[in-house]
């Protein structure tokens, strides 16, 4: 996992990047304290538990990956009956 420092509120998380479409995020602090977006959700009545996404983080990890600074991860899975051969997932 690679961070990630978002360029609207600064919160940094770290990133994994497995297709265009398949990001895996993990949060260093909690959601609803760090993050603008998930803040202002969570004092509507919608905790971060029920929100997708940070539209502006979203927008940040994209940029990582256009400038580089972020590549596409590929996970790698054991191949059934064999400790020995993987295959990429």
């Amino acid at each position: 996992m690679q961070p990630v420092e978002c360029g609207a509120c600064g919160n940094r998380v770290l990133v994994e990047k497995y297709s265009s479409t398949h990001t895996s995020t993990q949060w260093l602090e909690d959601a609803e304290t760090a993050c603008a977006e998930f803040r202002a959700a969570a004092e509507n009545g919608t905790h971060s538990m029920y929100v997708r996404t940070c539209g502006a983080l979203n927008e940040s990890i994209d940029e990582a990956v256009a400038e580089g600074r972020l590549g596409e991860s590929h996970r790698t899975v054991p191949v059934s009956g064999s400790t020995a051969e993987v295959r990429p997932y």
